[in-house]
């Protein structure tokens, strides 16, 4: 049985038009102020003539057959969760500016200073690494 336009629709067609208007705001059909119009109207209309208003000037979309997203894959996978591989660059970085600091010194001086660097980076280094080998550092799945 054909549905007429004064039909009433149901939850589930209007559901079907929001992902319709769903997919034409993503392809840039619809700016995103009328995706919002639209879907304003969309759940205020009754029959199937009046969802129909809301799709006529845009192209048929079948939501069933649409090209599957690719998921950006990082340059690197070390399997490391982002926020350890954060904590060790910050670690390499404050490492370096304190040994180019203790080199300065060291090179003015004209002897060479004690190392103090090995102060600061040792114990945090050290706890990077034993957070890096036991601890919990895959990405949790949402």
């Amino acid at each position: 049985m054909a549905n007429s336009p004064d039909m009433r629709a149901s939850d589930s067609d209007r559901d079907r038009v929001a992902a319709v208007l769903r997919e034409h705001t993503a392809q840039g059909r619809i700016t995103m102020d009328e995706f919002n119009e639209r879907l304003e109207q969309l759940y205020k209309s009754k029959t199937y003539g009046d969802l129909a208003k809301l799709t006529a000037d845009l192209p048929d979309v079948d939501l069933r057959h649409r090209p599957a997203k690719v998921a950006p894959t990082p340059a690197r996978q070390s399997g490391m969760h982002p926020g350890m591989r954060a904590a060790w660059g910050a670690w390499a970085m404050a490492s370096g500016i304190n040994w180019v600091i203790w080199l300065i010194v060291s090179l003015s001086s004209g002897d060479l200073v004690y190392p103090w660097p090995l102060w600061v980076m040792g114990p945090w280094g050290v706890i990077l690494l034993m957070s890096t080998i036991f601890g919990g550092n895959q990405p949790k799945s949402p």
